[in-house]
This record gives C-alpha cells, sequence and structure tokens, in this order.
C-alpha cells in the first residue's frame, strides 16, 4: 500500500488503537536516522523517540522531514500539546491553528543555497482536520496562532503577558515541522491538544506531570480525529 499520511506526535499516541498493527522501522537519512512506525495507511514517527526520551530541544526535526519526504508522503499532521494563552481557549479543548509565530532556531534544509521559502500550513488538510472533528461531535476551535518557544523548559510569566498579545497558543515543536515541511514540498496541518494554560494565565502553578496527564486526557479525541480524517467513515467501524 502506497503511504500518503504522515503523523508526528508524542508519546500518547503509543497507546491508542490508531497504532494497533503498526511495525517499527528505522528511516536512514542523510541527517540522522529516525524511528517511524508502518502502519495500515499511514506512517507516525514518535517526535521523542521510540524510547520517549528524546527532549524538545533535541527533536531533530530535518531528519524527521526527510524521513517523511523519502517515504513519499505528501502531507503530515503534526499532533502537539499546547499551553492555552487566552482565558476563553480552555483547556481539554482541541484546536487547528492557521497560523505561527517561531523567531528563534527555525532549522532550514537550504545551509549551503540562498533560498527564502514562504511557509504556510495547508487549508486543505486543515478542513480536514476540522470537518472530522465536527462529524464526531468533538469541540474543536478552527483558527488560531501557535507560538513556539524554545524548550526544554516553560516560558516565564513574561513572556506569556508578550506572547498572548500576538498569539492564542504556545508549544515547542510545530513551527519548525511546519517550515520544513513547506522546504520539501509535504503539505503540512497542526492537530493541538490544548492541555493546560500558560504560565501565569490564570494564576495556577504550572507543572509538566499536570501537563502530561491532561494530554493523556485528550488523547481519545485525538485519536478519533485522526482514524476519521485517515480512513473517513470506516473509523466508525474500528
Amino acid at each position: 500500500m502506497k503511504l500518503r499520511t504522515g503523523i508526528i506526535g508524542g508519546t500518547s499516541l503509543f497507546d491508542t488503537t490508531l497504532m494497533s498493527g503498526c511495525m517499527a522501522e528505522e528511516v536512514n537519512t542523510r541527517y540522522g536516522d529516525v524511528c517511524i512506525f508502518v502502519c495500515s495507511g499511514f506512517a507516525f514517527i514518535p517526535r521523542h523517540g521510540r524510547d520517549r526520551n528524546i527532549p524538545p530541544h533535541r527533536i531533530n526535526h530535518r531528519a524527521n522531514m526527510m524521513a517523511f519526504k523519502e517515504l513519499g508522503i505528501d502531507r503530515v499532521i503534526g499532533v502537539t500539546s499546547v499551553g492555552s494563552l487566552k482565558e476563553e481557549i480552555r483547556p481539554g479543548t482541541l484546536l487547528v491553528p492557521h497560523d505561527y509565530i517561531s523567531l528563534c532556531n527555525v532549522p532550514t534544509f537550504f545551509d549551503d543555497e540562498l533560498v527564502h521559502v514562504t511557509p504556510c500550513l495547508s487549508e486543505d488538510l486543515r478542513h480536514e482536520l476540522i470537518e472530522a472533528a465536527n462529524s464526531l461531535d468533538i469541540p474543536v476551535i478552527a483558527r488560531g496562532v501557535y507560538f513556539q518557544s524554545v524548550g526544554p523548559r516553560l516560558e516565564t510569566k513574561a513572556e506569556v503577558q508578550f506572547m498572548k498579545h500576538y498569539a492564542d497558543v504556545v508549544g515547542m515543536s510545530m513551527g519548525a515541522e511546519a517550515t520544513l515541511a513547506a522546504e520539501l514540498g509535504i503539505r503540512y496541518a497542526n492537530l493541538s491538544s490544548v492541555d493546560n494554560y500558560a504560565h501565569g494565565i490564570m494564576g495556577e502553578e504550572l507543572d509538566y506531570r499536570k501537563i502530561v496527564d491532561a494530554a493523556s486526557r485528550s488523547r481519545a479525541m485525538v485519536e478519533q480525529v485522526l482514524m476519521r480524517v485517515i480512513y473517513g467513515q470506516r473509523a466508525a467501524e474500528r
């Protein structure tokens, strides 16, 4: 079966039925080796590695995107856990960004060429994600700006106060993935799970363990949306 869709996500997707029957392979690229799971109709890259031990600032984004390219993938869905920068965007909801801000440490494939790529997100793929969520009666926010920060630490209160004037959610990976996908001619869209309020938005102390637990609770919604996009109506029968 020719693979068309790539999914790149965090560790919470490992424990879903979406991954049932997937086989792990290693793809060797000029930028590094990538563990990739070949599944029925799609390929999955665990962003933090098979052993779930790669921190955000050490993710090899170039190798990941090139692995998709070498497999012939022409569209990629990035699944991310994000913090909300707005009180009205509540944890426990899904958001499909329409744009992003990534000002620091943006990777590129053009280290030795003068090439300027205009980054963008795939409107067609965005709409597929939104329509899938709507068809399943899963609440989804159809627009939003994603601000990519630099991990591994979380953001300071002052940084969050700055970000909230320009963006709606904050995370550590989408901007890099979307930019590299654009350089390779791969359509890219993102499905963000809003798992916490960013530092200082609601005055509560952030705890990374609680963020991971919240992402696990959102896992079922994310899985259903992905299955509907990949398998269509057949997803209801799985």
